[in-house]
């Protein structure tokens, strides 16, 4: 009787595989799909990068706090850098102009396909208001810019004064008025946000005889700058005391009086 042998059905696939007929495109057909396909590559990119199909149509504008800073504003200081087709934008010029107003901390912008401009701002927070000798009150922030002045203090924004000493009169040629007033800021920007609130005024006497004026009438002798955050966690416990008059100009022996 002869062997009997089971055909492989994989040997069986390969040779289905072997032997079909495979599509083969001729010189030309490979010159044709070529500029085809450059030819659609050339649309799409006059589509993307020329055409008015994915242009700007507008300048979306996030994280606007209040109303002294309007996203109005935003958009005219990006102006023409804002315009045309939306992937030729140069983002970083439109967020140089943005983060060119005086308000502005920071700014992120990026596209918002198909139409869209999207920018979002930080605004700049002010830590303290320097009152001039013209009466009007500059505000600054926490990293000392100057960034508005105005005709009136801010609400819950301690007021920098400068009342100074005759010594510190004299000690101007080493400590100068610009110095003076950076210390006040830095003083102020260390408090503890209820604090802050609290503190109605940064009085500079000199460079080493600062003090606050609380809400309420009572005062805090803050000495210089230096160890603003050490003083600043001792006056917080000093506060739990009664008292009008506290010292924490140094801070390892704080008091308290009145």
């Amino acid at each position: 009787m002869a062997d009997a042998r089971l055909a492989d059905p994989l040997d069986e696939e390969f040779e289905a595989e072997e032997y079909a007929p495979r599509l083969r495109l001729s010189r030309r057909g490979v010159l044709v799909l070529g500029g085809l396909s450059a030819v659609l590559l050339g649309a799409l990119s006059w589509l993307v990068f020329f055409s008015s199909v994915l242009e700007v149509r507008s300048v979306s504008v996030q994280g606007m706090r209040d109303d002294r800073l309007t996203a109005d504003e935003v958009r005219s200081a990006i102006g023409g850098a804002g315009s045309g087709p939306l992937a030729r934008v140069d983002l970083d010029e439109a967020r140089r102009r943005v983060e060119a107003i005086p308000r502005v901390a920071k700014a992120e912008v990026w596209r918002g396909w198909p139409n869209t401009l999207r920018v979002k701002v930080t605004q700049r927070t002010a830590v303290a208001v320097v009152k001039g000798e013209d009466g009007l009150f500059t505000q600054v922030d926490a990293g000392g810019v100057s960034f508005a002045t105005e005709p009136a203090a801010l609400e819950g924004v301690p007021v920098v004064e400068l009342k100074l000493s005759q010594q510190a009169l004299d000690a101007q040629s080493v400590i100068d008025h610009g110095q003076l007033v950076r210390g006040a800021v830095a003083v102020a920007a260390g408090l503890p946000e209820d604090v802050r609130q609290r503190a109605g005024a940064v009085i500079v006497h000199s460079y080493d005889d600062i003090r606050l004026q609380l809400a309420g009438g009572a005062t805090v002798r803050w000495g210089s700058p230096e160890q603003t955050d050490r003083k600043a966690r001792v006056l917080v416990a000093l506060l739990n005391q009664k008292g009008t008059n506290f010292d924490v100009s140094a801070p390892e022996s704080p008091s308290v009086s009145g």
